[in-house]
């Protein structure tokens, strides 16, 4: 990076410790391309890397005030990137040994587990919740996704809208739902995680 450029990102990361919006945007538009194709190149899956992408300029806003901290914005968001993907793979890792764990005690459940499966039952019925307070287009687009399999660039050519507004919105729907769970005490990245894996 040039003395000039690196002068221009010093800049650009004070006005967004200042709390400058159109700053913060300029900044994702020039790093989220590669921070989520390095993001897919890992998960292989573009609807995992768009949550991960997400989070990680949700928390790079949130913590603001100390951005202008960072030496290397690029070298920073790679790094952030390889640690979200690592944590997300321990993460389904724990999820799927759990759920090999409960399938096999289910096996052998009796009716003293009615507990358990109304547990089920109930975590589910908070999920479908969570979807339906999603606003008309959000709900939309994430029914299409989710129910129907339908990919981004499908989804978008049905409704004519943009590929990417169609990505943003469903961005928006996935931490809408987050949100909504955790309000109510349920773990919603587990819950998403389950969902996801039960309409494949």
């Amino acid at each position: 990076m040039s003395g000039e450029s690196n002068y221009s990102e010093i800049d650009v990361l004070r006005r967004i410790a200042e709390g400058d919006e159109q700053s913060f945007t300029a900044l994702y538009h020039r790093y989220s391309n590669k921070v989520y194709t390095y993001l897919l190149r890992m998960t292989r899956s573009h609807e995992i890397a768009e949550e991960l992408l997400y989070d990680i300029f949700t928390k790079l806003w949130t913590g603001r005030e100390l951005i202008t901290e960072i030496q290397n914005m690029d070298s920073f968001l790679s790094k952030v990137a390889y640690n979200k993907a690592i944590s997300f793979f321990r993460y389904t890792a724990s999820q799927r040994k759990m759920q090999q764990y409960v399938a096999r005690q289910m096996e052998h459940a009796t009716v003293d587990d009615a507990a358990d499966k109304l547990l089920d039952s109930e975590a589910r019925e908070l999920l479908q919740e969570a979807i339906r307070q999603l606003s008309p287009q959000r709900k939309l687009v994430f029914t299409l996704s989710r129910e129907q399999g339908l990919t981004h660039e499908q989804i978008a050519r049905r409704l004519n809208l943009s590929t990417q507004t169609v990505k943003k919105t469903m961005s928006h729907a996935l931490q809408s739902i987050r949100e909504f769970l955790h309000k109510r005490g349920m773990e919603g990245a587990a819950l998403l995680y389950f969902y996801m894996e039960s309409k494949k």
